[in-house]
């Protein structure tokens, strides 16, 4: 079968490097895809925001299945274009996505059905937000309502960072239209943890857990990035912790949505912080985290287009998931700058070395071909993930890779997971 993945970040050549490895796949195409990803898919220079143009490939090249990467096409309503035309896509439709496309909509919806998070306030007007910062003190979290790639939520440790963040979000427009209103809650304290599943509209396959590093600094330091590297699993999610997870988030967030008249099927990601054992919702994703995917596709042993297909026929309790042993971690790459402003185009050195390891690969994020050699461009680059029989080994190895590489400007923090180990001791 012919598959089209959209997207062309680290997630995305997680996502075809494991769709190659299926046995129903015969070809792999990428839309726009990056220099690593052409090992294994023909690239095609389209943008996924262009909806009509990936549904004119599809038609074209009798594609079978499209994997969607990012979450602008699916707050967009890609699926729901797709679906009307008969066309086999894995993902949530553009109502089921408001989970993620509009912060208030899903605190709105937590609250509704009791799911736990933090309490919260919506504003539209900044005057508004501004008093009520000013009445609640801090630390205070303030997130734009809409996509802004991960950079659009900031913890305000005084209140002129949080006056700094809501003018940034609301009169600044750093983040264009998802500055329109925003949402301040309360920051919650406690350990955070990724929890992604498989979703079919009723069943729940949960996957391995892992944990996200977002700031750009050692220890947690500095602005909030897309992700500077994560690991799996996360030992903050216990047998324990990960069945109130089930009962408390993953099973009620699904019934809400069905008895508001959506179907969601897909992947459903809740951004929790662990207190005390019990579980807080901080955000809903609807397509797997970046740079999660990297380490937990690399463990996944169940042929991921087996799943797809599970999905997509709503059939997705059939499948018996299956997960190699021991842990992996990512350590991402990014360009000196980022997430501020950064130079392209640095030529990048020791990618076939570091690649060569064992149980390592190397996912390109913001990677492209320049007269054949490639080179940087975007902010996070690369994505270098390895296994291990534990977290200590697995971060050992993808250390060792990390240091065969290199271009002008390389930044990457020397603390992943390194919490984990702590946890361990």
């Amino acid at each position: 079968m012919k598959v089209l993945v959209v997207g062309g970040g680290g997630r995305e050549h997680a996502i075809v490097w494991k769709l190659s490895q299926s046995k129903h796949v015969d070809k792999i195409f990428c839309a726009p895809g990056n220099a690593g990803i052409s090992e294994f898919a023909e690239c095609i220079d389209t943008k996924p925001a262009d909806l009509d143009a990936l549904l004119d490939l599809v038609k074209h090249e009798w594609i079978d299945l499209t994997v969607v990467g990012p979450e602008d096409p699916m707050a967009r309503g890609i699926v729901d274009l797709f679906e009307r035309e008969e066309r086999r896509i894995l993902g949530p439709t553009k109502a089921a996505a408001r989970l993620e496309s509009s912060k208030a909509f899903c605190k709105d919806f937590m609250k509704r059905y009791n799911i736990p998070t933090a309490e919260y306030r919506t504003f539209p007007s900044y005057m508004q937000a501004e008093e009520y910062i000013r009445m609640k003190g801090t630390p205070i979290v303030v997130k734009a309502d809409g996509l802004a790639a991960g950079k659009g939520v900031i913890v305000a440790q005084s209140h002129e960072e949080a006056i700094e963040a809501l003018h940034l979000i609301m009169r600044e427009r750093a983040f264009g239209s998802a500055g329109d209103r925003v949402v301040v809650e309360e920051c919650l304290v406690g350990e955070e943890a990724s929890f992604m599943a498989f979703v079919d509209g009723r069943t729940i396959l949960p996957m391995v857990s892992s944990q996200d590093h977002k700031q750009v600094f050692d220890g947690d330091e500095g602005p909030n990035t897309g992700g500077m590297g994560a690991y799996s699993p996360a030992p903050v999610v216990t047998p324990e912790v990960e069945a109130r997870i089930m009962k408390k988030v993953m099973v009620p967030t699904l019934k809400g949505l069905r008895s508001e008249g959506i179907k969601y099927k897909g992947i459903l990601y809740a951004g929790l912080m662990i207190k005390d054992g019990e579980p807080y919702v901080l955000e809903f994703n609807c397509r797997l985290g970046d740079p999660e995917t990297q380490p937990i596709l690399q463990r996944l042993d169940t042929d991921l287009v087996d799943i797809a297909l599970a999905i997509t026929d709503e059939k997705l309790r059939e499948i018996d998931l299956k997960w190699k042993p021991g842990a992996s971690v990512c350590v991402v790459l990014s360009a000196g700058g980022y997430p501020g402003s950064y130079e392209k185009g640095m030529p990048i050195k020791g990618l076939k070395e570091a690649g060569e390891l064992s149980d390592t690969v190397v996912f390109h994020a913001g990677t492209a071909f320049n007269d054949g050699e490639v080179v940087t461009s975007g902010g996070r680059v690369l994505g270098v993930t390895a296994l291990g029989a534990d977290i200590e080994a697995a971060k050992a190895r993808a250390y060792e890779a990390i240091g065969k590489i290199s271009f002008d400007g390389m930044h990457y923090r020397k603390d992943i997971a390194d919490k984990a180990i702590r946890r361990a001791l």
